[in-house]
Formats: C-alpha cells, sequence, structure tokens
C-alpha cells in the first residue's frame, strides 16, 4: 500500500482530475455569483434548509466553489481544495438523492444558467456525475501528496533558501 501511495505517477495523474474538477467548479460558480437571488431559488426549492438560511448558502457557496476551483487549476493547497471539493460533493450528492426520493420534478442548479433555461434536471445519472467527481476528488486528497502546480513551485523555493 505505501508503495502506491509513494507512486511518483500520481502528480501527474492528478493534474487532469485537479484541473478538470476546478474548470467544473469554476464553470458551476459563475452564474450563481452573478445572480444570487436565482441561485437562492434553487437552493430553497430542494426543501432541506430552513428558509433562514438559504440567503446565506445561496450567496457563500459560490464564492467556495470559485476559490476551490481556482486552487485546484493552480495547484495551490490542491489537497485541501480537493477535501473542500469532496465536502461539497457529498453535500450536493445528499441533496440531490433526498429530491429524487422525494419525487421532485426540478433543476439541479449545479450550472444555475442551464437551470434558469430549464436545464439539467435531476435524476440518477446527476447523482452518478456527481459520484464521479466525488470519486476524483477523493484520488487527489489520499493521492497527489506533492502537487504540480504553485506548491510545489513554492516548496522548491523554500527548499533553495534554506
Amino acid at each position: 500500500m505505501n508503495r502506491l501511495l509513494a507512486w511518483a505517477g500520481h502528480g501527474w495523474l492528478a493534474l487532469p482530475a485537479r484541473w478538470y474538477l476546478g474548470f467544473v467548479f469554476l464553470l458551476a460558480c459563475q452564474h450563481k455569483i452573478a445572480h444570487p437571488g436565482t441561485f437562492a431559488v434553487d437552493v430553497a426549492t430542494y426543501g432541506i434548509l430552513p428558509l433562514s438560511l438559504v440567503n446565506l448558502m445561496a450567496i457563500t457557496l459560490p464564492w467556495l466553489e470559485l476559490s476551490a476551483g481556482i486552487m485546484l487549476v493552480v495547484g495551490f493547497r490542491a489537497r485541501a481544495a480537493a477535501l473542500m471539493v469532496f465536502g461539497m460533493m457529498v453535500m450536493f450528492s445528499v441533496a440531490l438523492a433526498i429530491a429524487l426520493a422525494q419525487g421532485l420534478d426540478m433543476a439541479c442548479g449545479c450550472f444555475a444558467s442551464e437551470a434558469a433555461q430549464g436545464g439539467d434536471p435531476i435524476s440518477d445519472e446527476t447523482v452518478l456525475r456527481d459520484m464521479g467527481w466525488l470519486m476524483l476528488s477523493v484520488y487527489v486528497v489520499l493521492f497527489d501528496s506533492s502537487p504540480i502546480g504553485l506548491d510545489r513551485i513554492l516548496a522548491r523555493r523554500k527548499a533553495v533558501v534554506a
């Protein structure tokens, strides 16, 4: 198991996974940041949160998505960003599963611009898609111990200075 964890190729395998996840989250947050009211309606439609928390979620979640996306793309604290993505994907998957179990016929709100146009309805495929993204985040958290990107550059600079 230690050999698997220490394999030097993980950085190169994790790089496209990080970029993919990062760009997914950057794409997902754009409309939500620009139109928090629309996203608040999407959040409220799930009926999971108390109404007093809907606006807080609609305002803060897209900025967390933006932060995680940027961190994954540039390779800055990539494992922490992947852990943030993991947490968000667990939350999103549970929300989708609850909505499906309740038989709600709605757009997922994952990419609010599509949801505003009536696209991206919740389905088993939506849950599977999110589970795939969750697994990518797990891979980055577990195996990308020396991410290619800003973290590696900063570590080399620190080693040269020391």
